[in-house]
């Protein structure tokens, strides 16, 4: 084995939940991510859909055994040592592929080596194996720490979402597919007289194009007053996919220097975009016209390298009232097209 060793950390991330064009459901998910050698370990895993074991709404109970399973202070729950590094985002179940590594002590260091993608109780290593990818060893005293501090909140709240609007039944939408993906959602049109204890439980606040700046104001002030910390979203078009991609966008609270798409602009008939390693890139646009229909384009949906792209936009898509949502695996960004 050898003595080079690699940094172990921890870090807040999110798998994108969405309503996308074709109308089906994406799961929103918030874990907690492998950062080695200063980078996500799962941005180091080419183009990969998934979520770490560690995610924040599944029971206490269970989460606590996972981080126990990653201190080997619980048997491995896959044969020869293996352990789940990464599963699907949407059931988790190993028959849809995961990512798994053999994990194990040398002295006081921890090791994770020979990893591979599995779909039934043996991997094969020289066919599914990420060949080039570890092994790594951690020190023990700071791979302990920093799983140990897992511990004492084990687990962790959905992500929730305040919408203040005039429009009921855009509203009411927006919140039923909020639910579906995993984001619990409260409608009000007033929030002075809530109580901080429930206003600490949301992480976004959206505003409807019909609420006015001062109620804007009164919002903000009752969760200052609360000490609560939130992101405000300001709703660009009543188009539900449109809006649920804005608040995932403002749920998102990875360092972002760890994501996958970290720029996109959309002007002049193209849209300009910076991912930071190779991933699967997705364009969609949403248009309204002169009746106040929607209607929906994909322009783009592949692979690009890290770094900056320029993607056209076909002329259909951009006229009138326009906006571009790019998605990665992990990360969604929304812009208005500029004039």
């Amino acid at each position: 084995m050898s003595a080079e060793y690699a940094t172990f950390g921890l870090a807040p991330a999110m798998r994108a939940g969405g309503v996308l064009a074709n109308g089906d459901y994406q799961a929103h998910r918030d874990f907690v991510d492998f950062i080695v050698d200063g980078r996500p370990l799962l941005h180091q895993l080419s183009d990969l859909d998934a979520v770490s074991p560690l995610a924040s709404d599944i029971p206490p109970a269970i989460f606590t055994a996972q981080v126990r399973g990653l201190l080997l202070e619980a048997d491995p729950p896959l044969a020869g040592g293996r352990y789940v590094i990464y599963g699907c985002p949407e059931c988790e179940d190993l028959g849809c592929g995961a990512v798994t590594a053999v994990i194990d002590r040398h002295g006081d260091d921890f090791v994770w080596r020979d990893f591979a993608w599995q779909t039934d109780e043996h991997p094969d290593l020289a066919r599914n194996g990420y060949h080039g990818i570890g092994p790594f060893r951690f020190r023990g005293d700071a791979y302990r720490a920093a799983l140990g501090s897992l511990l004492a909140g084990a687990g962790g709240e959905r992500s929730r979402v305040l919408l203040i609007g005039a429009r009921a039944a855009v509203l009411a939408k927006l919140a039923a597919a909020l639910r579906i993906i995993g984001i619990g959602a409260d409608i009000t049109r007033d929030a002075t007289d809530v109580p901080p204890d429930e206003l600490r439980v949301y992480g976004a606040v959206a505003f409807g194009r019909a609420v006015t700046e001062e109620e804007r104001a009164a919002v903000r002030r009752s969760f200052d007053d609360a000490g609560v910390d939130v992101a405000y979203v300001e709703g660009l078009a009543p188009i539900v996919p449109l809006l649920v991609a804005q608040m995932e966008h403002a749920l998102d609270r990875s360092p972002r220097e760890q994501r996958r798409l970290t720029r996109l602009v959309a002007a002049g008939g193209e849209a300009g975009v910076e991912v930071t390693s190779a991933c699967r890139v997705r364009l969609t646009a949403y248009r309204l016209d002169r009746l106040a229909r929607t209607h929906v384009y994909e322009v783009f949906d592949g692979i690009l390298e890290a770094g900056h792209h320029r993607l056209p936009l076909d002329a259909k898509a951009t006229r009138g009232e326009s906006f571009i949502v790019a998605r990665t695996p992990g990360s969604v960004l929304v812009e208005a097209l500029a004039r």
